[in-house]
């Protein structure tokens, strides 16, 4: 799991200089597995959550309070009762295990001065957070686990606490002989060898250990040369040297804009990708969940939105290839009008029997034999070229029809399909569930309005490094708004050429032109948000506003103009200020 033993150094880190030293204000449990903790500290309130879901456990400072049960759970009353204005005396991560224990000094109910243990287990379905005396007898646990739940180690009020059982080394006891001898002669993955022999080190910790050393860590232990094991043990030492010296660079990296991993140290394994760099690990944990689960619920809620488009876009594209190879089928048309209008001319020359004929094509001046039907006259055979190509006329007029109509069918429902790549929102989900509707590939759910005008969405906002502000349309209809309402007739346009994409608009407020770098900077834009956002360069449209024009019933995002320039631009964003509204 990405909440590792060196993400939880870093968090008792800040734990340590934050906390030590301050008194317990308030105690809350907002979760069934959830325990927050506000504590005042050199002038400071800080707010701590501690959370032992066993899908998501997580530790970190909380930037404001969340809501509360009108009515405390009884684990709750306990912490309150027990340690409420307590002082924090000390906090500890034993080894590099993903336990944070909080001591924490109180008065009794004599007005003895006594102390308290919180432990929090970080583990996945086993976590947890246990109270306890400071002799380690449980006082009780957010999650009582008896002997017919686990029969390794029972967690309940009156025994005493024990460790969770770990085969695993302190990473800060192994040695170098240990590490190269015993650690990378398992018979396992190198990556596999170090993750599972050393405490809190994650496959992704693994994993950058093996890119630092030059290593792919899905090789075999038995492939490592000496010189690669020294490597290993370099950057496995380096790493334990930088938990120990609190040498923390808490990092998201992001694929596009959607977070994929995050650490508390460098993760250079990931440079082809983005990387964004924080000062505060809970600040880290707050943005990366945050925006984690975002991409999350926006990927689940459009899941049946992705099916239906899938199947339309393969089910319009059969059909078009088959109307296109129909239409391609129809060029030879023109060759039968001439063969009719040749043998007309020189039907005199045809003989009986003849099976062909070779005569003087006197629109190219050069000579053309023709293929005959021996049980028909000339002109017989004159007429029967003519209706062959009277079929393929009426043929080729109707399939040109329905080419284009197919052509503009696909065409909007890739486009759709690009606007649900970049939906960030609920609100850019329902738009685009309506323009679905509107063009009656799923139908209108049945309902009573309950009032409630469905918000929005709005477009991404950009400023550019001249400061000229730049608008990107997430959707069809949202493109439609931003070019023909928001934007003014003399305001900039760049959309990708001959392909799905975004609306980029660049409002000129007043000002006859943009500098060359907004040009630029637009055209990326309009290059990331399009279908050809995985390729090495984009070709851009771009006009002003005015000269757009949207046809009679065309798709919402249609538009024609006739009057533009182009240019080349490369899909990357990087250091485009975004304005977050």
């Amino acid at each position: 799991m990405a909440f590792d033993g060196v993400v939880i150094s870093n968090i008792v880190k800040d734990m340590k200089e934050r906390l030590t030293g301050g008194r317990i204000y308030k105690i809350y449990q907002p979760e069934n597995d959830e325990i927050n903790l506000v504590i005042k500290n050199l002038g400071t309130t800080f707010r701590l959550m501690l959370n032992a879901s066993p899908t998501l456990p997580l530790v970190y400072f909380l930037s404001e309070n969340k809501a509360n049960p009108a009515t405390a759970p009884n684990f709750c009353m306990l912490l309150r009762k027990h340690i409420g204005n307590g002082r924090i005396v000390g906090i500890e991560q034993p080894g590099f295990e993903r336990i944070i224990m909080i001591d924490i000094e109180h008065l009794d109910e004599m007005g003895d001065l006594c102390r308290k243990k919180l432990v929090i287990e970080l583990m996945g379905k086993h976590s947890n957070i246990i109270f306890m005396e400071e002799n380690g007898r449980i006082v009780d646990a957010i999650k009582r686990i008896g002997a017919q739940i686990s029969s390794v180690r029972e967690v309940l009020p009156g025994y005493d606490y024990v460790l969770p059982p770990n085969e695993k080394m302190d990473p800060s006891e192994v040695s170098k002989e240990y590490f190269q001898t015993v650690i990378l002669e398992k018979a396992m993955s190198v990556e596999k060898a170090i993750y599972s022999s050393v405490t809190g080190f994650s496959k992704l910790i693994a994993g950058e250990l093996c890119y630092e050393a030059e290593v792919d860590g899905n090789f075999s232990t038995d492939s490592l040369a000496v010189g690669n094991k020294e490597a290993l043990w370099d950057a496995f030492s380096g790493l334990v040297a930088r938990v120990k010296d609190g040498n923390y660079e808490p990092v998201i990296v992001y694929n596009e804009d959607e977070p994929v991993a995050f650490s508390s140290i460098p993760l250079k394994m990931y440079g082809d990708l983005r990387q964004e760099y924080f000062g505060d690990i809970s600040e880290l944990l707050a943005c990366y969940y945050a925006k984690k689960d975002i991409y999350s619920r926006i990927r689940q809620k459009s899941t049946d939105l992705r099916k239906v488009l899938a199947t339309a876009v393969e089910r319009t594209s059969r059909k078009y290839d088959i109307q296109r190879r129909q239409l391609k089928d129809t060029e030879k048309r023109d060759k039968y009008r001439i063969y009719g209008e040749l043998l007309q001319t020189y039907g005199y020359e045809v003989q009986t029997g003849d099976k062909e004929v070779t005569v003087m094509n006197y629109y190219t001046n050069k000579e053309v034999t023709i293929p005959l039907d021996t049980t028909m006259t000339p002109v017989e055979n004159a007429n029967r070229y003519f209706n062959k190509y009277n079929k393929l006329k009426r043929t080729y007029e109707a399939s040109l029809t329905l080419v284009e109509e197919s052509k503009k069918t696909l065409e909007h429902l890739l486009s759709l399909q690009n606007s649900i790549e970049i939906a960030t929102s609920e609100a850019d989900l329902a738009e685009i569930k309506e323009e679905m509707v509107m063009a009656g590939l799923i139908k209108a759910k049945q309902g009573k309005k309950n009032g409630v005008k469905q918000e929005k969405s709005k477009p991404l906002h950009y400023i550019s490094s001249d400061g000229f502000h730049m608008y990107v349309g997430k959707n069809n209809l949202q493109n439609d708004r931003l070019t023909f309402k928001t934007a003014g007739t003399k305001d900039l346009w760049f959309h990708a050429k001959e392909m799905p994409g975004s609306h980029v608009i660049v409002k000129l407020e007043g000002a006859e032109d943009v500098p060359d770098a907004t040009y630029e900077e637009a055209a990326r834009l309009a290059a990331y948000y399009s279908s050809g956002k995985t390729s090495p360069k984009v070709e851009i449209d771009y006009t002003r506003r005015g000269n757009l024009k949207k046809p009679p019933q065309a798709n919402p995002g249609y538009v024609i103009y006739h009057t533009n320039y182009s240019m080349v631009a490369l899909p990357d964003i990087r250091g485009i200020e975004e304005v977050k509204e």
